[in-house]
């Protein structure tokens, strides 16, 4: 599903407004009525008394249609302005005055702290103030009216957008955003929703269609795509019934040292569960009899020491993943070097092997065209420098993506699939998987796709799914605590499985 940013959103309004030939105000009826209808369905005429914020351009309209037709519905309403401006959309005024016309109390207006109404915990707030176009700071008593309405704790409601929040850079006042329960967006959701510093000031998200042209959705590329089931499945590639084991390639898994020899495990594991023919876990010594006691499908080659001095294979491998518990001795880096400059399968990047290229960069420059590197944040740091905030974080990774040729897989919640330009959110995964060894599991995910001769890219965003999508399976069955990293690799097979379980089917499985 694209992600368009505000300047995309009004474009397609404009252009739905030509195409089919209708109004800016009935458009705005139209997407007003939609979340109306939702209200009306879940409220069912209940008699809670209703807030609605509006601000004065089209975000404030949008709010005014809800608030006449929820009063031409019985319900109890009570409607403001917030009235921080001379200035007013003609689409506002219009419904301003629609209003008027069947309300028994005008909408009140809110000029300062001393307009502010009482708001209870146990009634319900629907925030119109500001859409998606936010683009100077609040007025400081508009500020104060936000957090007022926060302080509330009650059920809240956005329009589009929790208003405070740009589209662009992070709020200006963290406490200065609505903090609501749902936004209902419209057409496309947006990329705040998806980010660290943004993402939080809504819990939930639903995304109606408000009927913007479908030609103009399909051509205009977004300046992101949110990777769901749909996106995956066609990425996807079936086994041909006369396929072998060298059909799906051999790859490498390179990594681990003393006392770090467990994530090796998980990552030549996930690498054989995601699909590959052979696996090659290339550890020091000490990791010997520990791979092949837990790993007996794999082939294990052995360093003499207890750490990485030489990576030398016998074998052109398929693809390769390194990185895991590797340890970034000088020995080790030495050896990594020498590695990749004969290296010419395709990579994933991990961990420690990470960080022996942010302490010596120069390595970037032997890497394989898109390689894949999996950084959490602070090793993301470790390669870009540090980013104001995680707008500035997506630029700067962009243009290392574009330096190096390279697939940053930026770890998180909702991870970030960035090569060049191109940037993929990944919408599986929860907060159960942010524990030890889950990162290895990618990793050999990763590596697994690669070595079957999927696309880097490809590769990426469909193993970046899956792995957040068999963490999902734990969490639905453990909980979030409860989930350990060789939990997702016992449930890789489930995550396959499930890209292509129809709804009934998952129904019956629920």
């Amino acid at each position: 599903m694209k992600i368009f940013s505000a300047s995309q959103m009004r474009m397609a309004d404009e252009v739905t407004i030509k195409s089919e030939k209708i109004s800016s105000l009935e458009l705005m009826e139209r997407a007003a009525s939609q979340i109306f209808n939702l209200l009306h369905h879940r409220l069912q005429g209940a008699q809670i008394p209703i807030h609605v914020f509006c601000g004065i351009g089209n975000n404030g309209g949008d709010g005014l249609v809800i608030s006449r037709l929820l009063v031409e519905h019985g319900y109890n309403v009570k409607t403001y302005i917030v009235n921080f401006s001379e200035n007013r959309s003609k689409d506002f005024l219009v419904n301003y005055d629609r209003l008027k016309e069947i309300a028994k109390e005008w909408p009140f207006q809110i000029k300062s702290e001393e307009d502010f109404p009482t708001v209870q915990y146990q009634d319900m707030v629907i925030d119109s103030i500001f859409g998606i176009g936010l683009n100077r700071p609040l007025v400081p008593w508009v500020t104060q009216l936000i957090k007022h309405i926060n302080n509330a704790r009650c059920f809240t409601l956005s329009v589009d957008i929790p208003s405070g929040l740009y589209d662009y850079k992070k709020p200006d006042d963290a406490e200065g955003v609505i903090f609501a329960d749902v936004t209902v967006t419209f057409q496309l959701p947006k990329l705040v929703f998806f980010l660290p510093q943004t993402g939080g000031y809504t819990k939930e998200v639903e995304v109606i269609d408000i009927g913007l042209d479908r030609n103009f959705l399909h051509q205009t590329p977004g300046i992101a795509e949110l990777i769901n089931k749909n996106e995956v499945v066609p990425l996807y590639r079936s086994r041909h019934k006369y396929s072998h084991k060298g059909t799906f390639g051999h790859c490498v898994l390179i990594g681990g040292s003393y006392g770090k020899i467990g994530s090796m495990v998980l990552a030549t594991k996930a690498a054989l569960k995601m699909g590959a023919g052979l696996a090659t876990a290339y550890v020091p010594e000490c990791g010997y009899e520990v791979l092949q006691t837990t790993v007996p499908e794999a082939m294990v080659i052995t360093d003499s020491d207890d750490e990485l001095e030489e990576i030398n294979l016998d074998f052109e491998p398929s693809a390769v993943g390194i990185g895991m518990g590797l340890g970034t001795d000088e020995k080790t880096i030495k050896a990594f070097e020498e590695f990749l400059k004969e290296n010419k399968a395709p990579m994933v990047i991990d961990a420690d092997a990470i960080n022996c290229m942010a302490k010596k960069p120069e390595l970037l420059e032997h890497l394989p065209l898109q390689t894949i590197i999996t950084p959490h944040p602070k090793e993301l740091e470790r390669l870009i420098g540090k980013w104001e905030d995680d707008f500035d974080k997506i630029r700067k990774a962009q243009e290392f993506s574009a330096k190096y040729r390279c697939v940053l897989v930026v770890k998180g919640a909702n991870s970030l699939i960035i090569y060049e330009d191109q940037i993929y959110i990944n919408n599986s995964g929860n907060p159960g998987m942010a524990t030890a060894g889950s990162g290895d599991v990618l990793t050999g995910m990763l590596t697994g796709l690669l070595s079957q001769g999927y696309d880097p890219i490809r590769a990426a965003v469909l193993g970046t799914y899956l792995h957040g999508s068999a963490g999902d399976l734990i969490a639905q069955k453990n909980g979030f605590e409860a989930l350990i990293a060789g939990d997702i690799v016992n449930n890789i097979g489930q995550a396959y499985l499930e890209l292509f379980r129809q709804p009934q089917q998952q129904e019956q499985k629920s």
